[in-house]
């Protein structure tokens, strides 16, 4: 990838001299001051809530991993989870937490049950710190615990203990309740959105059948394990019913649809492994040698993934993972005394999976022509492939198509905050480019510039949208040419105009991802940028700065991103209102454009589901221009009151 970037970077700076450095610099932090100060360690990213990975659900997420220990350890059959917008909490019935260890469990780091593999064999949490940090994080932070008749509660602020009501008589069944506020003042203005917690909790009850949780009173349940989780995220019909396996410790399911790529979805203990691990890489090297060998044919391993949805779910004793957000699984073993993570996987599937497909040959036979038909199609793409990726790096490299930011989710192992943070703006043309290009973060964003509208590529072979230079270039850029694995950063933000042209482009572009690439979106790296539609400002303050020779009166400057904002903004300044409708990225100038791609950047993330109808609705925009399609667009229709615009 290095041969196709021209890199903008700011000229470091020279001769710094070193500052002072003596034992007055060296400090210790108690537990909670560095968890407040370091927060990205333990729960990745902050956020606001707008996205289903901000840390206010990591939060949520290491209370309910408590819970549902306990429910794995033979505990309690019900969770309930009640959040507001600010507030959650979350009560199990489980044991109930000692009484005497209630202040050490949820205030002193490192300290808790899991240690002992005894307690709590195959938990998600051992290093005793998720809910420490969910106390240190949160201005409001009270746990109460209820055992054979007694309980006790301690409420915190910070980390710092408020009260402590000590063991007291109660009629309370026993189990534990946690309710937490986070703190505003690290996850600013933040807000829990229901839809998030939906996923979350459907994906807790999918792994843990027999199950009830209530989410604000309704519940949630599943009887089938994997195979309610992988029907629940089917976006195309599936080629053959979902093969269903389940052992020890174990449970997959497979299938293929029409659809490229691979998709799957990975869990340990419970936990969901989105970046995957040790455990899905056996999986897949797993599934795809026990099909090579049952149908004695010497097929590629991508042919026999090309197309495949599955899910994996195994219980290890004392799980290593590669960060505290746990979403990476590096274990190499079972247990101290277990096999191999791939062994134990390797074995599993051979002999289930190869039991099926000798029972199921009806199964057997729909794999096998799925198969073939992506080895042929592989075989019409060798001819082009080389050609079209050494064009894509000679053309980006004399044409300038990417500028390149220092940080990638392939150098950031390890770094949380660097993978979470690396993005790449794919914008139409120079003009568009050149704003963000001058003020971006070169340490974490990159631009990706367009040359006019890319193809329409809905219906297309494959071969034929290879061949075509623009998405060549942006496959180069992106580095996903043979699998979204090697995905180089982890947002890829359309920022177009907001023009007709503009929302063109938008959705040729994602027609694109979601055809070719429909993982990427459902990983969540797809992001729509929001840009504000106008600029509402004082105009005797911009004509009083401009005769002083300022800058104008920023406080008296409205950026709008729809009507009702620009309304309001409109009523605050009143008749010295002067309304600017930004027509295309160009027109909005570095400075400007500063506050629009920096903290408080605005995006939209494309979302993929069951209920899109993803195949019905790219026909209908995408497809042949029919008479339905173009009655829409005359029903939808709308013309701008320009009267008011400058």
């Amino acid at each position: 990838m290095s041969d196709i970037t021209d890199i903008t970077l700011p000229e470091e700076e020279k001769d710094n001299k070193p500052a002072n450095y003596s034992g007055d610099d060296i400090k210790t932090l108690d537990w909670k001051a560095h968890i407040r100060l370091r927060p990205g360690m333990y729960i990745g990213k902050l956020g606001d809530g707008s996205q289903n990975d901000d840390g206010i659900y990591v939060l949520l997420k290491e209370v309910l991993d408590n819970a549902i220990d306990e429910y794995m350890m033979g505990f309690g059959k019900q969770i309930d989870v009640t959040v507001t917008e600010t507030t959650v909490t979350v009560r199990d019935f489980g044991r109930g937490i000692p009484l005497d260890k209630l202040v050490d469990v949820s205030s002193k780091m490192n300290t808790g049950a899991k240690y002992d593999s005894k307690a709590f064999k195959k938990s998600v949490g051992l290093n005793g710190v998720g809910i420490k940090a969910v106390n240190a994080l949160s201005t409001d932070f009270v746990i109460t615990s209820a055992r054979d008749g007694e309980a006790r509660t301690v409420e915190y602020s910070k980390g710092n203990i408020i009260n402590d009501s000590g063991i007291v008589k109660s009629d309370e069944p026993n189990g534990t309740i946690v309710r937490f506020t986070p703190d505003n003042s690290i996850f600013r203005d933040y807000q829990y959105h229901e839809e998030y917690i939906v996923q979350l909790v459907k994906n807790y009850t999918f792994l843990n059948t027999g199950l009830s949780i209530y989410l604000n009173g309704k519940r949630y349940y599943s009887r089938n394990g994997l195979l309610d989780l992988l029907k629940e995220n089917l976006t195309n019909e599936p080629l053959y019913p979902i093969i269903h396996l389940k052992g020890d410790d174990i449970e997959a399911v497979i299938t293929h649809t029409k659809q490229f790529g691979e998709e799957y979805y990975s869990f340990v203990n419970g936990q969901h492994t989105t970046q995957g691990g040790t455990h899905l890489t056996a999986f897949r090297e797993s599934v795809s040698r026990t099909i090579k060998e049952y149908f004695g044919k010497n097929f590629e391993y991508s042919d026999i993934r090309g197309g495949m949805v599955a899910a994996i779910s195994i219980k290890v004793e004392e799980p290593v993972f590669e960060s505290q957000t746990k979403t990476k699984l590096g274990s190499r073993d079972m247990g101290p005394e277990g096999p191999t993570v791939a062994k134990f996987i390797g074995d599993f599937i051979k002999k289930e999976l190869d039991n099926y497909l000798h029972i199921d040959l009806t199964t057997a036979d729909i794999l096998l022509k799925k198969i073939q038909e992506n080895e042929r199609e592989r075989k019409a793409m060798a001819g082009v492939t080389k050609a079209v990726r050494e064009k894509a790096k000679k053309f980006a490299i004399h044409n300038k198509k990417l500028l390149d930011c220092r940080t990638h989710l392939s150098d950031a192992k390890g770094d949380e905050d660097k993978k979470l943070a690396s993005s790449i703006f794919i914008t139409e043309g120079d003009s568009a480019a050149g704003s963000i290009t001058k003020i971006r973060n070169v340490d974490t964003q990159a631009v990706f510039s367009l040359r006019g509208k890319p193809l329409n590529t809905y219906g297309m072979p494959l071969v034929e949208v290879y061949k075509n230079d623009e998405f060549a270039l942006l496959r180069a850029a992106l580095n996903v040419e043979d699998s979204i694995d090697d995905l180089r950063y982890n947002k890829v933000i359309i920022a177009t105009d907001a023009d007709v042209d503009g929302m063109h482009i938008r959705l040729l572009l994602l027609t694109y991802f979601l055809q070719f690439f429909p993982d990427l979106v459902k990983k969540g790296h797809v992001y729509v940028l929001q840009t504000p539609l106008f600029r509402v400002r004082n105009s005797k303050s911009t004509r009083r700065a401009g005769k002083k020779g300022g800058k104008g009166a920023t406080d008296e400057t409205y950026y709008c991103y729809n009507d009702e904002e620009r309304v309001a903004a409109i009523s605050k300044l009143g008749q010295n209102a002067e309304i600017t409708r930004f027509k295309g990225l160009g027109e909005i100038s570095p400075e400007e454009f500063r506050e629009f791609i920096g903290p408080d950047i605005r995006l939209d993330r494309v979302t993929l589901r069951k209920e899109d109808a993803v195949g019905e609705l790219l026909e209908f925009y995408m497809g042949k221009n029919t008479v339905e399609r173009q009655n829409f667009i005359i029903d939808n229709l709308v013309v701008e009151d320009d009267s008011q615009i400058s």
